[in-house]
C-alpha cells in the first residue's frame, strides 16, 4: 500500500484527508486564529500556513502520516487538522498526536474524537508503541483532551525552542 494513501478511518462525525494546497484559505485562518493559537510562539502567517501544509505534505511521503485536515462528515465544513507527527524532546523522537479546532467549534469533543481515531490509527495501522502529546503547561483543554485519550502526565520538559512543557504518554499495545 501506498504511504501517503493512509489515514485514520472516519470517525460517527468527522472526516480525515491529506492537507493541499487547496486547504490554505482554511488553514490559514486556523493557525492564524489567536485564541487557537494562544500556547504557541505566534499565530501563524499565511505563508507559514502555507509552510504547514508542505511539512505535512513531506511527512505523508517519508513517514506515512502526518497532520490531517479534519471535517464534519455530514456537511464537509472544514473542523481544523489533526494527526500523528514525530517529535523530539530532549533527545528522544516520538510520534506526537496533535490538534487544533477552530474555535467556534471548540467544546463540542471533535479534538478527543479525531485525536481517538488518531491513536487507534497509530496503534493498529502503524504499529507504534508509543505515543505522546507535547503540552503547553497552562493548556487544560489540550491536557483534558490527552487524557480522554488514555495518554497521563509523564514529565515536564524542555522544548526545542527552549519553552517548558509538559509530556503526555501511553504505551500502545
Amino acid at each position: 500500500m501506498d504511504l501517503s494513501s493512509r489515514r485514520p478511518a472516519d470517525t460517527q462525525r468527522l472526516t480525515f484527508a491529506e492537507m493541499t494546497v487547496d486547504d490554505l484559505d482554511d488553514m490559514a485562518a486556523l493557525l492564524g486564529d489567536p485564541d487557537v493559537m494562544r500556547y504557541y510562539p505566534h499565530p501563524k502567517d499565511r505563508d507559514e500556513a502555507l509552510s504547514w501544509i508542505r511539512w505535512n505534505q513531506s511527512l505523508y511521503q517519508r513517514e506515512g502520516f502526518g497532520l490531517w485536515v479534519i471535517r464534519l462528515r455530514d456537511t464537509g465544513e472544514f473542523v481544523g487538522d489533526c494527526g500523528l507527527t514525530p517529535q523530539e524532546v530532549e533527545g528522544a523522537v516520538d510520534v506526537e498526536v496533535g490538534y487544533h479546532v477552530r474555535g467556534d467549534l471548540q467544546g463540542y469533543g471533535y479534538a478527543t474524537e479525531a485525536a481517538a481515531a488518531c491513536r487507534d490509527h497509530a496503534r493498529e495501522i502503524l504499529n507504534v508503541r508509543r505515543l505522546i502529546a507535547i503540552i503547553h503547561p497552562d493548556n487544560a483543554p489540550s491536557q483534558r483532551v490527552a487524557e480522554k485519550i488514555d495518554l497521563r502526565f509523564e514529565r515536564k520538559a524542555t522544548s526545542r525552542s527552549g519553552d517548558r512543557v509538559d509530556v503526555y504518554a501511553a504505551h500502545l499495545s
